[in-house]
């Protein structure tokens, strides 16, 4: 089961909230979802108008959930952080994942 962290998207007409949530790929935008892990009203003039769970997002992308575009936007907005831990590990799997080839390479020479 490929796994996405999307926005989900509520409301009424011209007057949309949003629900930070972990889906399986397949299913359409406002469909079910397996943890909410955040939310994010536009219209919240006063106030926080974004909320997310770090902790639940790490264990999520530790699985393996792919992290769309617009919610890599609003949680390196909420919580900066979060989104540089994320980099920093892919940075060093990808690191590790050149070494290795280059390793592999000089040993067939």
């Amino acid at each position: 089961m490929a796994l996405k962290i999307r926005l989900r998207q509520q409301g009424r007409n011209n007057r949309q909230t949003y629900r930070l949530v972990v889906t399986d790929i397949r299913e359409p935008r406002g469909g079910k979802y397996l943890e909410m892990l955040g939310w994010y009203n536009p219209f919240n003039a006063a106030g926080s108008d974004a909320v997310v769970n770090a902790e639940r997002i790490h264990y999520w992308v530790g699985l393996g959930a792919e992290i769309s575009p617009n919610a890599q936007t609003l949680i390196a907005r909420v919580a900066p952080d979060v989104m540089k831990e994320i980099r920093a590990k892919e940075q060093t799997r990808r690191v590790k994942k050149v070494a290795k080839r280059r390793a592999l390479k000089k040993a067939a020479k």
